[in-house]
């Protein structure tokens, strides 16, 4: 009797605080109504568009690496044009042949005032050649900009599963939640005719309890992955961000040596070694030019004055000087510039294959475990879980009549969450492997995702 009346006030308590409950939800829904109408136009207007490819095309926009890389671009482009040109000229005034013993200027037919003009000019090529030699810089911060735009893309895109992967989760929950309010309606049905224990109704609330606190850590893990993705897109931490929802996965097939070609085609950082190498292949050929001489051409004009001694006015002087440089190889520094550049080739061919070697590695790592996601999941959706939802509905019909103890229906429905969850972590594991894919080979495979 003692315990029908702890039922039954158990149960008016929990009536009470159901319908206050209910008022704080209905009040709460009014809130978001009313915020709705006032912001949501704008709230809307700016998510509709947040699909991931736009997240990654917002986040590439705005990156400010990118901007400074932009500008190192232009500074790159700026410095062809310097020591590519021909050398200034240069311009000289002096005096010629003027006596010690007076100074005069009109003392010796010899004196003069003498203007020279001089320009140097190097070996035909050499200019090109170093210029060619700047020029590959350029391509290098191109590179280096499709890189970071790459990295941004596979890191966004990580994020978004995650994100997508938190909310299922919680989807999951909340369904979970309802499994068990539904277990609990039948476990208190079943106490009023005095087939059940209290206990199993203490049990129920207290799985309830624990699948609430669930929800909060996914929240919370929720908020967080938000607050990342919309810090690559330089925006308040708790702006909205839509997710679409987990789709079944698509078979992606790529061997490993077609990843190998799509990565020395299209990875930017592999194109950037390669740019490397053919910029010590240019250096090698610049230095080839310091065995050639310089040359240096010059025009004088000698103006001479009035001679006093003799009386006569004799006629100025022009000269004309060519010049030539000896490239003589002191201490083999010439020959040095072209080993080092030979060297370096090798350097970066190496680092090449190297890279490739290791890519090879890591491609077979992901494929094998894209092949184990699809077969779990296949396992899952065709076996595991209609085996499991059977289990459920038979666990609850025997519990009904007696058969099954109450901790087999806890068990049963607590086993669903668990199999729907690991689906849910297997399909959003597959398409971040699938990301991380397009980041190492630096192409897009283009899976539905």
């Amino acid at each position: 009797m003692s315990a029908k009346i702890f039922y039954w006030n158990f149960r008016m308590s929990g009536l009470r605080n159901r319908f206050k409950h209910i008022k704080a939800k209905a009040i709460t829904n009014i809130l978001i109504i009313l915020s709705i109408l006032l912001f949501g136009k704008s709230v809307f207007a700016q998510n509709e568009t947040d699909s991931l490819d736009r997240l990654i095309q917002s986040a590439i926009e705005v990156n400010p690496k990118i901007q400074m890389l932009q500008s190192r671009f232009e500074v790159s482009k700026t410095k062809i044009r310097i020591g590519t040109s021909l050398p200034d000229p240069v311009l000289t005034l002096g005096l010629m042949n003027v006596p010690t013993n007076t100074f005069s200027l009109n003392q010796e037919p010899m004196t003069g005032k003498a203007v020279s003009l001089f320009q140097s000019i190097p070996f035909p090529g050499s200019l090109q050649a170093s210029a060619d030699v700047k020029a590959v810089d350029t391509l290098i911060v191109q590179q280096e900009i499709a890189d970071l735009k790459n990295q941004i893309r596979s890191q966004v895109s990580t994020l978004y599963f995650d994100l997508q992967q938190q909310r299922r989760e919680i989807i999951l929950a909340e369904q979970s939640i309802s499994l068990l309010k539904q277990i609990s309606t039948v476990v208190k049905r079943k106490f009023e005719v005095g087939t059940a224990s209290l206990q199993n109704i203490v049990q129920v609330e207290v799985q309830i309890t624990r699948v609430k606190d669930k929800i909060e850590s996914l929240k919370g893990k929720e908020k967080s992955v938000t607050a990342q993705l919309n810090a690559f897109l330089l925006r308040n931490d708790t702006t909205v961000i839509i997710t679409t929802n987990i789709l079944p996965i698509e078979t992606l097939i790529i061997n490993t040596d077609s990843l190998l070609k799509l990565a020395a085609i299209n990875r930017p950082m592999l194109k950037g070694i390669k740019l490397y190498e053919n910029k010590a292949a240019l250096q090698q050929k610049a230095a080839k030019y310091t065995f050639y001489p310089n040359f240096k051409v010059g025009l004088q004009y000698t103006q001479r004055s009035y001679n006093k001694n003799t009386g006569m006015n004799y006629p100025d002087f022009l000269g004309f000087v060519v010049g030539i440089t000896i490239p003589i190889n002191y201490g083999g520094n010439k020959r040095a510039k072209v080993d080092e550049s030979r060297y370096l080739q090798e350097v970066y061919n190496n680092q090449f294959h190297s890279t490739l070697q290791l890519l090879q590695q890591v491609f077979g790592e992901i494929n094998a475990k894209l092949s184990e996601l699809k077969s779990r999941e296949t396992l899952i959706t065709k076996t595991l879980l209609p085996q499991a939802e059977q289990a459920y509905n038979a666990a609850i019909a025997d519990y009904k009549v007696n058969k099954i103890d109450f901790a087999n229906v806890i068990k049963a429905e607590d086993n669903i969450l668990k199999i729907r969850t690991e689906l849910a972590m297997i399909r959003t594991a597959y398409y971040k492997n699938v990301a991380r894919l397009e980041f190492l080979s630096g192409s897009d495979l283009n899976p539905k995702i």
